[in-house]
């Protein structure tokens, strides 16, 4: 099996899932921050293709930034300047050949992750 990293966004402040967020995938590698993908959630809240697909997936460190706060602005949650969530960065290691899921739940004024499946 081949690895490959996929993400979920969900809006738990309004119980559904974060449409039109923007998701950005870098790799890190020898002190450098390298931009592999940049997508927006769908319907769903998850991106249409794989953000890291079996074709291009290496182990190593990478980061994920969500950006929170350009969703929330566009979304009509309650504006805020500056907001307390604005571009929220997740840097996590992937050591395997595996499939990566990186969810976020997200609100106003928290967030949590995990490894999903």
């Amino acid at each position: 099996m081949s690895g490959y990293l996929t993400t979920h966004v969900l809006d738990t402040a309004r119980g559904r899932p974060a449409e039109g967020m923007e998701v950005v995938l870098y790799r890190l590698q020898d002190g450098q921050r390298s931009e592999l993908a940049r997508l927006i959630t769908n319907a769903d809240g998850r991106t249409d293709r794989q953000i890291l697909p079996e074709n291009d997936f290496a182990t190593g460190t990478y980061e994920l930034e969500f950006h929170a706060g350009a969703w929330m602005d566009e979304t009509g949650i309650d504006r805020e300047h500056p907001r307390f969530l604005d571009v929220i960065p997740i840097r996590f290691g992937m050591s395997q050949q595996d499939h990566y899921h990186v969810p976020l739940l997200i609100s106003p004024f928290g967030y949590s992750t995990y490894r999903g499946s």
